[in-house]
């Protein structure tokens, strides 16, 4: 096993268990309150890490965006993260964010955010990519809508800073309806990126192909998280609960069980039956 990336402590690839982030992004409707019960949820359900979104709004999108309204009113004052990153911290599970401007990120590496996520939408922002690389952390590189010389490019501009990089299989659609899935994109991300580590950002509303992503080969499961079913969030037609992240990391064990190790050889249990062996 010789694929790994360390995030904050813990190793995440081939051979490691699955790293599972619960997704909190803006599903705190801009309410301080509301985003640490997210950090208190997740933590609870057994998630590795909560990822949240830092951004100033007039520099992610256009005013006139249909967007613009939405991401306003979920935006975080910077100071908000310090505290939520501590609060994580006491919870026992790593904080970290997507920044989506370079002051975000400068506020971000300030708090000493431990890695950086991009996302799907800013694969070709080079500007950015190369802000983030410059921090020499590790980054998680979501490559929804993006073809593989994209995603190339994008892993040169980062390599210039760091070579932990995991590459998330994603689709761009909310929600993503399961037989929209590609989970076949893991084999080919695994073969033709294959110094990286793969994983999968789920958009779907349930559990079930974040673990068959498990199954396909992918190492980290990023899914949107809210705290209760009927949670009235941003992102709730894409999120899971507190209860289903838990049983997502449940069964995430338990398939990593059953997957096994690799290794083409005599297991223990078959040790019993080596006298019907013929020679």
């Amino acid at each position: 096993y010789k694929k790994k990336v360390c995030l904050a402590g813990k190793n995440v690839g081939d051979g490691y268990p699955t790293y599972i982030i619960a997704e909190a992004g803006i599903n705190h409707n801009g309410k301080l309150r509301t985003a640490h019960e997210l950090i208190a949820g997740a933590a609870a359900a057994g998630a590795d890490a909560i990822k949240f979104q830092t951004y100033i709004t007039e520099k992610r999108t256009p005013k006139d965006s249909p967007i613009f309204k939405i991401l306003k009113s979920c935006e975080l004052p910077f100071a908000a993260f310090k505290e939520l990153k501590q609060h994580a911290l006491e919870k026992k599970i790593t904080f970290f964010s997507t920044p989506f401007d370079q002051e975000s990120l400068a506020y971000l590496e300030s708090i000493k955010c431990p890695f950086y996520k991009i996302a799907s939408f800013d694969l070709t922002h080079r500007l950015l990519l190369n802000a983030v690389a410059s921090k020499k952390k590790p980054v998680i590189l979501s490559v929804g809508m993006s073809n593989a010389a994209e995603i190339q490019k994008a892993v040169r501009c980062l390599e210039r800073g760091t070579k932990e990089v995991v590459l998330l299989h994603c689709i761009t659609a909310y929600p993503t309806q399961e037989m929209d899935s590609n989970l076949s994109v893991i084999y080919s991300l695994r073969t033709q990126f294959k110094k990286y580590v793969i994983g999968q950002s789920d958009h779907t509303n349930d559990i079930t192909v974040p673990l068959y992503a498990i199954a396909a080969g992918a190492r980290l499961i990023e899914k949107h998280f809210k705290t209760t079913p009927d949670m009235d969030c941003v992102d709730g037609s894409v999120s899971i609960d507190t209860r289903q992240m838990r049983q997502l990391v449940h069964e995430a064990r338990r398939l990593e069980s059953i997957l096994g190790r690799p290794d083409l050889e005599m297991r223990m249990v078959e040790k019993q039956f080596a006298w019907l062996r013929r020679f």
